[in-house]
Parts: structure tokens; sequence; C-alpha cells
């Protein structure tokens, strides 16, 4: 596996934005696109789209990142986060947050009593915040 930020010809670094990302891909793109009148690259085009695919989003940024690690060369496989005490992998936020969801749904229904539209509303706008919160960084 390449570095995705190479493929682009991005430096990595944290503070790169999504339109950074997005004008180095149309660069790429418009000049390896396979549908030119010089045929294009297609082995180029893919591999910029793949980093595209991966760096489009802060979330992408900092995984690939991580992956980068302090030596600054792609690994190809990162190694798993584990917890200090346990040494079990830690659950993703986005995990947190659904068991979080799903007890406070349990909790409504048997306890407080609320009617099913409420509790509706109440995992509509849970999800909302939880859509909301996977897109920052």
């Amino acid at each position: 596996m390449t570095d995705p930020f190479a493929v682009l010809g991005l430096p990595a670094r944290h503070d790169l934005t999504d339109e950074d990302v997005r004008a180095a891909w149309r660069r790429i793109a418009a000049a390896t696109h396979p549908d030119r009148d010089d045929g294009g690259d297609q082995a180029r085009y893919s591999a910029a789209a793949a980093a595209y695919d991966t760096l489009r989003t802060a979330f992408g940024r900092g995984e690939a990142l991580a992956d980068l690690g302090a030596t600054g060369t792609w690994h190809a496989k990162r190694a798993p986060r584990h917890h200090h005490a346990s040494h079990a992998p830690l659950p993703s936020k986005r995990t947190l947050l659904s068991a979080a969801i799903s007890a406070a749904t349990a909790t409504a229904a048997s306890s407080v009593g609320w009617t099913p539209a409420t509790i509706a509303l109440l995992v509509g706008a849970a999800t909302w915040l939880l859509a909301l919160h996977a897109k920052r960084p």
C-alpha cells in the first residue's frame, strides 16, 4: 500500500483541509483521466482516486496520519490500539455512542414511561448528533 499523501502530492500534516485535498485530487484527475485525448494514465488515476477516498474527510486524514507512524513512512498494517490496563482493544466513539443511545431508549421505555413517538424523536435526535459528530475531526 502506498502513502495517500504522497500520491496526491500533499504534505502529511494535521492541518490539511477538505479543500486542500479536493484541489490536489482535481489537479491529478484532470491530468490523468482515462477519457483525455492522450488516453490519460489509468494506473495513476486509480491510485489518486483511492488516495482521495482515504483523505477526503478529516477522520480519514487522521487515520492515514496514524498509519504513517513516527517514522513518516506508510505502514501497510497498523498495530492495534490497546488499553493499558486490560490490553483489550478500546471500542470506537461510534460504538460507545450507539450503546448509550440504546441504553437511553431502554430506560425511557421502561422506567420513564415515554410513548413510542417520544422515544423515536429521542433516537432520531441522537442519531443526528452522532452523524454530526462523525463529520468532525
